[in-house]
């Protein structure tokens, strides 16, 4: 009986062996094979690295090339052939305030992208109504002093035109206000990147942001209308700066394409690693 037993352990344990190289062999002959080039929005962008990292694991005979320059860019570049998903802070294949639609593109939708008013470590103010902020980003506030803070000259960083993050921003924190430029104490960036690069190293400064970018010492959120800007607060309906965020794609995606946009949108990924970066799982919205 003794000899039976151990038989049988070595039974099972040559079986997981073959079960396991069976699946390391499947892995191995994986044939899903393409080039991805995703273009586009900036607020979306860290998300898209942290997904095409995964995937490649996954699939090491596809390769991802990501970059941003604005939401805009993204259905553009669609639409011109060069790259294979347009990411953008708004559903691009309908018209919105200033864009129109783009015509026979797809939007999938991938995430929910919480989007902040933030300012330099040197301001002393933590909560902005929505009119302080319209009286701020259309030059009739110009003083710190005036919405509680010190006396010091606001200095406005805002996005250029054709920034998904100005276009919910506008909406969403202003109420549709207007952003009006100003020969002093006001700057044009070009992404999520450079904000948070000049809204740190500028004192009396003020700016917008998706939540991922808002880390570190030398910038922080400020409230709105008294509501912090957190995730939770966002799935609870109390903060309301919010926008979803998509990939376009020409007709609907194929391939590799699909199945990229497939990941991005599973369970796997929006429970986990979208959480971390301060996103919201699509499924968490009502």
């Amino acid at each position: 009986m003794k000899f039976f037993k151990k038989l049988s352990l070595v039974t099972v344990a040559s079986a997981v062996l073959l079960t396991s190289a069976l699946a390391g062999a499947a892995w191995a002959k994986d044939d899903l094979k393409g080039k991805i080039t995703v273009n586009g929005s900036t607020a979306l962008l860290p998300m898209t690295l942290q997904a095409a990292k995964e995937f490649q694991k996954l699939h090491p005979k596809v390769k991802i090339a990501a970059s941003g320059k604005g939401s805009v860019t993204g259905p553009q570049a669609v639409k011109k052939g060069i790259a294979d998903i347009g990411a953008c802070d708004w559903d691009a294949s309908i018209d919105v305030p200033g864009f129109k639609a783009f015509t026979g593109q797809v939007a999938n939708k991938v995430a929910v992208i919480p989007f902040a008013t933030f300012v330099n470590k040197s301001v002393k103010v933590d909560s902005l109504t929505t009119e302080q902020l319209k009286g701020i980003f259309s030059g009739k506030i110009t003083n710190w002093k005036d919405v509680g803070g010190a006396d010091e000259d606001i200095v406005v960083i805002t996005r250029s035109f054709g920034s998904g993050t100005r276009v919910n921003y506008q909406s969403k924190a202003l109420d549709g206000g207007d952003i009006v430029k100003k020969e002093k104490n006001y700057k044009e960036v070009g992404s999520s990147g450079d904000m948070k690069t000049a809204v740190a190293t500028t004192p009396n400064s003020i700016g917008y942001i998706d939540l991922t970018y808002i880390t570190g010492s030398d910038v922080k959120a400020l409230k709105h209308n008294g509501v912090e800007a957190t995730t939770d607060n966002v799935i609870n309906g109390k903060y309301k700066i919010w926008s979803y965020g998509y990939y376009m794609t020409k007709g609907q995606p194929t391939g590799a394409t699909k199945e990229f946009i497939e990941y991005v949108q599973s369970k796997k990924f929006q429970d986990s690693s979208l959480k971390k970066l301060k996103f919201i799982p699509i499924s968490a919205m009502k």
